[in-house]
């Protein structure tokens, strides 16, 4: 479907006003139930496979099916990678040049529905197999600095690395694909089987995968998990992409907890109309990038893409969205390590919004008078009201972006495909300063027809010079300030290059009920958040 953002903020408004419906007599929260519901922005379930779920969404009912060896602690980026918490490893150790990690083991820890024990076998495996381009997607060149998984008897596993990471723990194992997956279980059910039908070690076992997509996912808890039983018996994840369906969905007490629309208007609107709610929002959450197609003209001409940069006011993006968007200036945000400020970043590629000198790179590159093209987007609020505003600074330089709106979970399947020319991505990624460059810029990240590359839409380093040896000098030097150096280099090469436009960094907001308490505080840390302690009182 074309998109305008007029029709967006046409039909926001009514999504907002038809809500308020819902705030009718009658309301009532916390009806005696033994079922959590948690209702997400997309159509359905696509993949319950850690390593190649491309749909953040689906991540929630990944990370309470699956344990990792390692865990934030709830909920929180640790300040220091020692503050990370044992899950299914109990002990670790480095060697002096992070190169060599040796885990040692949790014990008597069963997977699910009679697949026997968890090994260091298991987790040999998994990681093997999240290194196979074969096996798995976008998520693999995260893991490639792994170079040997090895096992010393069942309890004790080793990871060799081919360059210090004294991050790896934070960087790699830390967010939901680090799960660890049962090799006897994918062996007898298959890889596609495994996707619908998991075996995990976590506290929540999957019960039903319904037809009906908007029904989504439902687990049961796991009466044996080593942790101790959660506290609800059963937590259905929800797919409900309508803007008013949600809302309504919330404010009727329908669902327990959904994630919020981050569109202009629309925290303030439900809050007057239901004050009780709770707001929950993770900073800085998901880093909103454009990623610029290289190989597609005439985005293969480096006046053009910066034009488009100059273009954009980012300002104006972030404060339409306040207050849980907030400036970004180059890939890693001001309060990550590393991260340039608006004072700190160089003024050839802190691009400013500055119409004139976009219209100005346009004719000198032949285009004096604009071009159009044709663009994908997803349905969820946080992209197409980016996108819809990004549209509107292009027309002001006679450049015409046709949007195509797309459900979130299309989206993301044709994005990884290779099909967008303006690709986008709102990703939670931790405070390790390298790890956007590994993620969506390096060679071996490129974007493939078959969805089995990675995440670098741009062909960065691919169809042009990269980063590659860059990034490898950077790894490898062991002082933090001396790789932050480097990866500010590297970040101003990239800017230059004008192949990325960092936007935004979009607060992950869940609204929920105000008798739903999670058990913890959110402070920062990853968007699909744990509900092994959540309760509903009453």
């Amino acid at each position: 479907m074309n998109l305008s953002r007029r029709r967006f903020v046409g039909a926001t408004g009514a999504a907002i006003a038809g809500a308020g419906l819902a705030s009718l007599p009658g309301t009532a929260w916390a009806q005696p139930t033994d079922t959590l519901k948690v209702a997400y922005s997309a159509r359905g379930l696509r993949t319950i496979d850690p390593h190649k779920s491309i749909q953040g969404v689906d991540n929630n009912a990944i990370i309470h099916i699956y344990d990792k060896l390692v865990d934030l602690p709830r909920w929180r980026f640790p300040a220091d990678p020692s503050d990370l918490v044992p899950r299914l490893a109990t002990d670790w150790t480095s060697t002096p040049d992070s190169k060599t990690w040796t885990f040692q083991l949790r014990q008597g820890v069963e997977f699910h529905k009679g697949y026997g024990p968890m090994t260091s076998e298991d987790v040999k495996f998994t990681f093997d197999r999240v290194r196979d381009a074969e096996r798995v997607g976008g998520i693999k060149p995260k893991f490639l600095s792994i170079v040997n998984v090895r096992t010393d008897g069942p309890h004790t596993v080793i990871f060799e690395l081919d360059k210090p990471d004294p991050f790896f723990l934070l960087a790699v194992l830390s967010d939901y694909d680090g799960a660890v997956m049962s090799r006897k279980a994918i062996e007898d059910k298959g890889e596609e089987q495994i996707s619908k039908d998991p075996i995990g070690t976590g506290p929540y076992m999957v019960e039903t995968v319904f037809a009906d997509p908007g029904q989504g996912v439902l687990v049961t808890a796991n009466p044996d998990h080593w942790d101790g039983p959660p506290t609800m018996k059963n937590i259905q994840f929800m797919y409900i992409a309508d803007t008013t369906a949600r809302t309504l969905a919330i404010l009727s007490g329908e669902v327990h907890m959904v994630d919020g629309v981050r569109a202009p208007g629309w925290a303030d609107s439900i809050r007057s109309r239901s004050p009780e709610l709770h707001f929950d929002v993770v900073s800085p959450g998901s880093f909103f990038t454009l990623h610029f197609n290289v190989t597609a003209k005439p985005f293969d001409d480096v006046r053009v893409r910066r034009a488009l940069f100059h273009a954009i006011d980012r300002d104006e993006i972030t404060q339409a969205i306040a207050p849980v968007s907030k400036r970004t200036y180059g890939l890693i945000p001001p309060s990550f390590p590393g991260g340039f400020t608006a004072e700190t970043i160089p003024d050839d590629v802190a691009y400013r919004h500055d119409p004139d000198k976009a219209r100005q790179l346009l004719a000198e590159a032949g285009f004096p008078d604009g071009f159009t093209f044709n663009n994908d987007t997803s349905q969820r609020e946080d992209y197409s009201a980016i996108m819809l505003m990004i549209q509107d600074h292009l027309r002001r330089v006679g450049v015409g972006m046709q949007l195509n709106i797309k459900d979130h979970t299309a989206f993301h399947a044709g994005q990884n495909e290779a099909t967008n020319t303006l690709s986008q991505m709102s990703s939670a990624l931790p405070p390790v300063p390298t790890r956007p460059f590994r993620q969506y810029l390096v060679s071996d990240a490129v974007v493939k027809s078959d969805s089995k590359g990675g995440q670098n839409f741009s062909r960065y380093g691919v169809e042009t010079p990269g980063i590659d040896d860059m990034l490898v000098e950077a790894e490898q030097e062991p002082n933090l300030e001396k790789r932050l150096a480097l990866v500010r280099k590297m970040e101003i090469q990239v800017l230059r290059d004008a192949v990325i436009l960092p936007v935004s960094t979009n607060g992950w907001m869940m609204v929920r009920s105000p008798d739903l308490e999670l058990g913890f505080e959110v402070e920062s840390g990853y968007v699909n958040w744990p509900l092994t302690e959540a309760r509903i009182a009453g």
